[in-house]
């Protein structure tokens, strides 16, 4: 979510909640060796083969069935196995799969010496459901058509990226002139022009927008009914915007070219709209078609997890995965009387993170924070805790250092959260802050808002509450879109929606963010985005306070349970069923 206008902005808040109900996105599971295991789950066990029907169980619809208009990144997922892009994801368990791999291209990308110009080629023998050559001039036409209003919804970086971008209106409204900044010399070719060096662009092109699309077959806002398939399964039917999605095998995809998708079944039947404890029990009972069943977008509560856990057959059937998220609570300084660090400095020892642990669900279902950053080599991970408070917080050095600033008999503050009943930002882990602070003197009034409310005055500049619980995802494993849109002074939103919520722009942060963009070696990235989150840390202008762990079901007779450190998630195109 590496973002500087405002449209930008404002989707990316609607793709966190999207992601964060579906748990995708980064970030996989441990095993007791703390590695990465979702083979862990039985179904990952024994011979694969193919054929036979893959049931999804999902709560929310497949909707928007349209490159331009998906916001998703990396692969896995269901639109993963109709739409190929240029760059893809490593398809594997653990940190292996955070890793970005060629998809429709020959690599990763080449880039100029600064980082500001991309070229792929495409691979040989590669055709659409029809059995015509998908070219470049696809890959280009499909990227413009998402910055087509009646399209929005996509990912939102290339807007920002792409020389021209920031104007440009789509296909529909340029009279055949295209975006000049994405150049096609051939027909397995192409360059992308960038106003700014991205050393992280071949993350970007694993995002649908990348996907190919025909210009003589886009039938506009219709499209989405048969988008035409560059991927191992083609839609037959898409009933309700995505309710009843059924795919079948794409006889024209060749898996020589694709060395990421599996596709074993040879039908896909997504069912959604179904209640979430409906979803789970048909997989746990996993009679009829329930056997060869999965979810893609509900996980396991806390009520459940006790259930299955009394059973060692049921418990063998859970995938663990670790997205990559961070919940935490957000500092306001331009609000008395948090534009005080020692206040700030209070809190942060003063919180009993194993109370909010349990507020979230347990630890099965949450792991305390004490960085920003996700535990995980990807993201940057450097270990740090400016503030230890132990298990249970350090109520003594929170009223030591509130003395400090001037409150030796305490305060009383408000915390903001949302009456949704996420587990995140909801009244339970509310609660457990206000009973940790008033440990440490310090009074919590809490304010309870409805949702939409509550995201609206969290992000708008002019009305951020001063204290509240919030939350940020990654649309890809890196340090970056974790914490620029947080941290980078140059992306404040005075009249939209605004991420930085404690406002920072500090000039040493913001050059070493573009100076850190300017690397196309990930590693040296990576190590320098943790340097970076720690060295933010020290201000206190968040509290961070747990990751989620994601756990899913899947039916006795699934097999391929493949959880990277990407999604978190298990990945649809490697699941084969008995």
């Amino acid at each position: 979510m590496f973002r500087h206008s405002h449209i930008s902005r404002r989707l990316a808040a609607v793709t966190v909640s999207l992601v964060l109900a579906g748990g995708a996105a980064a970030c996989g599971p441990k095993g007791s060796d703390g590695e990465s295991s979702g083979a862990a789950a039985s179904g990952a066990t024994g011979s694969q083969q193919k054929g036979g029907t893959l049931t999804v169980l999902n709560n929310e619809p497949q909707s928007d069935f349209d490159p331009a208009r998906l916001y998703t990144s990396g692969g896995g997922n269901v639109p993963s196995l109709v739409f190929r892009t240029l760059t893809t994801r490593n398809r594997e368990d653990g940190a292996a799969g955070a890793k970005v791999v060629p998809d429709l291209a020959t690599d990763t990308g080449k880039a100029n010496a600064d980082a500001t110009e991309w070229t792929y080629t495409l691979k040989d023998g590669l055709k659409y459901e029809d059995g015509t050559p998908i070219t470049t001039a696809d890959v280009k036409y499909g990227i413009e058509r998402s910055f087509a209003a009646e399209l929005s919804g996509g990912a939102p970086y290339l807007r920002d990226w792409l020389i021209g971008g920031d104007t440009y209106q789509g296909p529909y409204k340029d009279g055949g002139k295209g975006l000049d900044s994405i150049v096609v010399p051939d027909a397995r070719t192409i360059t992308f022009k960038l106003r700014k060096p991205e050393g992280e662009f071949p993350f970007v092109a694993t995002q649908t927008q990348f996907a190919p699309v025909p210009k003589a077959k886009d039938t506009g806002v219709k499209y989405e009914e048969h988008p035409v398939s560059s991927g191992p399964y083609k839609v037959v039917k898409n009933e309700n915007d995505g309710e009843r999605l059924t795919l079948e095998r794409n006889e024209n995809w060749d898996p020589k070219t694709d060395e990421e998708r599996k596709a074993y079944p040879d039908r896909i039947d997504v069912r959604s709209g179904l209640d979430s404890a409906v979803i789970n029990q048909r997989l746990s009972t996993s009679s009829g078609a329930d056997a060869a069943a999965i979810t893609t977008d509900t996980n396991l509560g806390p009520a459940e997890l006790a259930q299955i856990g009394a059973d060692k057959n049921l418990a063998a059937r859970v995938g663990t995965g670790h997205f990559g998220y961070i919940n935490y609570l957000a500092f306001n300084p331009k609000v008395a009387p948090f534009d005080n660090p020692k206040v700030r400095q209070a809190i942060s020892y003063a919180i009993n993170r194993t109370s909010v642990i349990n507020a979230a669900g347990g630890s099965a279902l949450a792991e305390p924070a004490t960085t920003f950053l996700p535990e995980r080599e990807a993201f940057g991970y450097a270990a740090y805790d400016h503030f230890p408070a132990g298990k249970t917080g350090d109520p003594a050095k929170a009223k030591q250092l509130l003395a400090e600033a001037g409150f030796k008999d305490g305060l009383t503050i408000t915390l903001t959260h949302s009456t949704a009943q996420n587990r995140q930002t909801s009244p339970e882990v509310a609660t457990a802050v206000q009973q940790a602070l008033a440990a440490a003197g310090i009074t919590v009034k809490l304010e309870g808002l409805e949702n939409n409310a509550f995201n609206q005055k969290r992000w708008d500049v002019k009305s951020t509450p001063g204290f509240f619980l919030s939350r940020w995802g990654a649309d890809w494993p890196s340090g970056a879109p974790f914490l620029a849109p947080i941290f980078d002074g140059r992306q404040i939103v005075k009249d939209g929606s605004n991420y930085n919520h404690a406002q920072l722009d500090d000039p040493a942060v913001n050059t070493e963010i573009d100076e850190i963009a300017k690397l196309t070696d990930l590693a040296a990235a990576g190590k320098r985005w943790g340097a970076l989150d720690k060295k933010i840390g020290e201000q206190a202008l968040d509290v961070p306070l747990f990751h989620p762990v994601y756990k899913r079901l899947v039916g006795k007779d699934v097999k391929g349970v493949v959880i990277s450190d990407w999604t978190g998630v298990l990945d649809i195109s490697q699941v084969s069923v008995k």
